[in-house]
Formats: structure tokens, sequence, C-alpha cells
């Protein structure tokens, strides 16, 4: 994926709360397109691993959701943090970090992040298929900017994390600004 891209087509499947429901999982099943995260916005994506693992949780998803003001001084309307993940997993992540800023995209299948190029295997962690962690900037569903960790590759030793930081997509549009 490179800028001037336009993102792929896909349906997520998500649950969002519906106090209609009632009872202590007030959540219905609603797909939601591609064109419903990112048409007509300006946003930041970032993709990672997976919920719950230490640098998602320790820095990546805090540091997006404890900056998200300065992304909005910045002309962005939203934060995006995607994983697959299904949707049980990212709500309950979610609700476990107390995000009120970043919204959460289940990629279950992984079918999203394998038409970014960005599926890779991670059986060495017992995981399977997971995203490559990286960040952009999306307008009106086409890649503005991209931030892809190095090395990309199935069964990578490490977790690279630093192209990808809230640190990095903020400084690159303060300078582009």
């Amino acid at each position: 994926m490179k800028s001037g891209q336009k993102l792929p087509e896909v349906t997520f499947k998500t649950r969002v709360r519906d106090e209609a429901i009632g009872g202590d999982n007030p959540f219905r099943w609603e797909d939601k397109s591609t064109a419903d995260y990112f048409k007509g916005k300006r946003v930041v994506l970032f993709s990672l691993p997976g919920a719950f693992t230490p640098t998602c949780s320790t820095y990546q998803l805090p540091g997006y959701e404890n900056g998200f003001a300065d992304f909005q001084a910045q002309g962005i309307d939203g934060i995006y943090c995607m994983s697959v993940n299904d949707s049980f997993v990212m709500n309950k992540w979610a609700q476990d970090q107390k995000i009120a800023n970043v919204d959460v995209i289940p990629d279950g299948c992984g079918e999203f992040t394998r038409k970014m190029g960005m599926l890779v295997e991670k059986s060495n962690l017992g995981f399977g298929m997971r995203s490559w962690r990286y960040a952009a900037v999306i307008n009106d569903g086409v890649v503005e900017a991209w931030f892809e960790e190095p090395g990309l590759a199935d069964n990578h030793g490490e977790d690279p994390y630093g192209e990808s930081s809230p640190e990095t997509v903020l400084n690159w549009l303060k300078e582009s600004a």
C-alpha cells in the first residue's frame, strides 16, 4: 500500500450497542462497509497484531487515545484501530482500555488486512494470521500517507514499533500542514 491508493471495499462484521435489547449484553450485529468508515472523512487508521497484546495495549492504542485532540487540531476527523480480531474481542478490549476517542474496527477474517497486503502468519507466537503493524492517514477512502513498520514477514521474530506510533503520524501531519 502507498500514498494515492484507494482502500479495498470489504464488509466488516461489527457488534454495536443497542439499549433496546436490554440485559447484560445489549449489542446487535451490524455490517459496516469500508465506505461507512472512510467516505468523506480524513482519519488515521492504525492496525496492529492483536487486541490485549503488550505493545498495542501499553503504547499504541493509549497513545492515539490520549493524543486525539492533537490529531483533531491537525484536521483529523477520527482515529480507527484495526486488528484481525472479531468484534467481541475488539469491543471488550476498547472497554478494558477505557477508550472514548478511538473507534475499533474488527477485521475478524482478515479480509481487509489481506487486501491491504498486510496479512502475515504469526504462528510462531500462536496467533495464526494477523496484521503487520502499520498506520495511515486516509482521506475520503484514499491513502494520503503510509507508515509501515520495517521487516514485513511471516513469523517475524520481533514486533517492530515506531513508524506507526502516534508520535510519528502526528509529526508528519504537523510537517505537512
